[in-house]
């Protein structure tokens, strides 16, 4: 079933994130960076995309839909991720970077 949000929304582009609410969620990931959970997430060790084991001064924080996609700074949205895998991201959904190596980089989104 169509609602008609989604009637009036077909075949329009989501609009890109103001600059305000991404400084705002880049002041949430600050925060969020100062919880024991994030500390329990480095303590892991565990790249979110390759999974190898990394020391935590290694990890960064990424954001799995990528503010600039208008993610969120969130526990659900955000991982631990070895720099490497953090930079081939760059601004892809974790979906799109998984078409993007099968297809062996031939596609850009």
């Amino acid at each position: 079933m169509v609602t008609k949000k989604q009637r009036r929304n077909k075949g329009k582009e989501a609009a890109a994130p103001s600059p305000e609410s991404v400084k705002r969620e880049k002041e949430k990931a600050r925060e969020l960076k100062d919880t024991d959970w994030w500390r329990n997430q480095l303590a892991r060790g565990e790249c979110y995309y390759c999974g190898q084991t990394f020391d935590k001064k290694d990890l960064s924080m990424d954001h799995i839909v990528p503010l600039s996609r208008g993610g969120k700074s969130t526990k659900g949205n955000v991982a631990a991720a070895c720099k490497p895998c953090n930079n081939d991201k760059k601004y892809y959904t974790a979906a799109e970077l998984i078409l993007k190596n099968q297809m062996n980089s031939k596609i850009d989104f």
